[in-house]
């Protein structure tokens, strides 16, 4: 982050590549690892039961296995950016595709529970790098006039892999039989499902080697030539190249390395701003959102759905979470981020508490009475379109954009870590409050839901039209 605008000279501002598909083509490839990223969080819903049933463990134990992935996020989250600015970005995320590789066929192989938790967290460790280093890298290879665009591309692959691995679990299960534990090319479905996830992960790899390394690092590690070569593959003919290089080493040298230290100040510890992001990133996750993604098909077969229309439920949840992420792209520059995320309060408000509703009635047969039941699907699915239309976008948007340029990597780094946090905290309790009453727990979220709107209301300033400067 520089400490000061820079006006660009270079042309930088206004350049138009030669070759656009190409450069959609190096974006789009980059963003394989928010692919991986969705479809590696997500496809553990399809193997929630069967890893229960196989081991014959609690709820308790079931949720540290499913949440232990979220210690490995955090820390590859935490170390991808050294990492990155040591070896390069390229490098970075070969390093992740290669965990991605491993933990999938550790997950499909594992000797007993303790070595599936090892995988699930290597799993988790590839994930946070692939978090960082896709819209870090996005952002320094993309022509400023298409940054914006190509940057969205991290988010929409995140939405496409939860969805796809859903569809992926449901034709698995399927294919063996309706069964999570049915045996198909020698392993038990399950273990497919974990499995499968090599292919996108080796496709990641092989696309690594087919985009350049970001102009950023080649300036840093001295390789100014190849700099040049990739500005003008991304960026065209018609921007000065040494000016433009010129521009980087400049933006470089002013940056202000934000430390933790920056953040401290205020009344509570750290600055009120800090908290401000600490806030939205846990009432992000305390609604709930991932059970939805970690949890759905356990859930509705817990209420009396059938396994295969279970697992069909939770692919046209990610199919509403697609749609509402795309609202979010298409609104958020136009009416803002504050009035998005208070829409999306209100909708996820009413949601929730219709499942709330939903889940307190008794189950006649191990099911839900017929109204009932329709009302938790449609309310599910109303919960996930407007949290995607909303905090699953505007959130991220309000954490690259609020903090002053002063503080801004330290403070994203903390806010990050709070929702890395926060996500355990329910994907790790979720089983053990489902047990002792669902419709409470849903009650639980539905009150976070609708805390979040004087949280916004109150204390989050509308930074739509700001530029990064004005922030402070």
């Amino acid at each position: 982050m520089t400490s000061s605008a820079q006006p660009l000279k270079s042309g930088a501002r206004e350049a138009h590549p030669e070759h656009l598909g190409h450069v959609i083509f190096i974006a789009a490839a980059a963003a394989m690892g928010g692919f991986l990223f969705g479809y590696d969080s997500a496809v553990i819903n399809g193997a929630v039961e069967a890893i229960r049933d196989r081991y014959d463990i609690g709820s308790a134990a079931l949720a540290q296995v499913i949440a232990i992935a979220l210690i490995g996020c955090a820390i590859g989250a935490a170390t991808a950016g050294r990492i990155a600015d040591r070896i390069g970005r390229i490098r970075c995320m070969q390093i992740s595709a290669v965990l991605f590789t491993v933990s999938a066929v550790g997950s499909a192989l594992p000797f007993a529970l303790y070595d599936l938790a090892f995988w699930r967290v290597i799993g988790g460790f590839a994930i946070g790098m692939a978090s960082v280093i896709g819209p870090a890298y996005i952002a320094e290879v993309a022509p400023a006039a298409y940054r914006g665009r190509l940057g969205s591309f991290q988010q929409a692959a995140i939405v496409i892999g939860i969805a796809i691995s859903q569809l992926v679990n449901w034709g698995i299960l399927n294919a063996a039989g309706g069964d999570q534990r049915g045996k198909l090319m020698g392993l038990e479905a399950w273990q497919v499902m974990l499995g499968v996830m090599v292919i996108p992960a080796v496709l990641y790899g092989l696309l690594s080697f087919a985009i350049p390394e970001s102009p950023r690092f080649l300036i840093s590690a001295g390789k100014d030539a190849r700099a040049r070569e990739v500005l003008r593959e991304v960026e065209g003919d018609n921007v000065d190249l040494d000016t433009r290089v010129a521009e980087i080493e400049h933006a470089m040298k002013s940056e202000h390395k934000s430390v933790f230290k920056d953040l401290l100040g205020g009344t509570f510890f750290f600055k009120p701003i800090v908290w401000v992001g600490i806030g939205l990133s846990v009432f992000q996750q305390f609604v709930g959102i991932n059970v939805a993604f970690y949890y759905s098909s356990t859930l509705w077969q817990s209420v009396g759905v059938d396994p295969s229309e279970s697992f069909f439920y939770s692919f046209t949840t990610s199919i509403i979470n697609i749609v509402g992420t795309v609202i979010a792209m298409i609104f958020v520059d136009r009416i803002g981020r504050k009035p998005l995320a208070l829409i999306g309060s209100v909708g996820m408000v009413i949601g929730l508490g219709l499942e709330a509703w939903a889940f307190s009635f008794d189950l006649v047969d191990g099911k839900l009475p017929a109204t009932q039941g329709w009302v938790a699907l449609i309310a599910a699915h109303v919960f996930v379109l407007f949290f995607a239309l909303s905090w699953g976008v505007v959130v991220w948007v309000f954490l690259g954009e609020m903090f002053p340029n002063k503080i801004r990597a330290a403070a994203l780094g903390v806010a990050a870590s709070a929702q890395w946090i926060a996500n355990w905290a329910i994907t790790a309790s979720f089983p053990s409050l489902a047990d002792w009453n669902l419709s409470m727990t849903y009650v639980i979220y539905t009150v976070f839901a609708a805390l979040s709107i004087p949280f916004v209301l109150k204390f989050v300033t509308e930074t739509k039209g700001k530029t990064l400067e004005e922030m402070g």
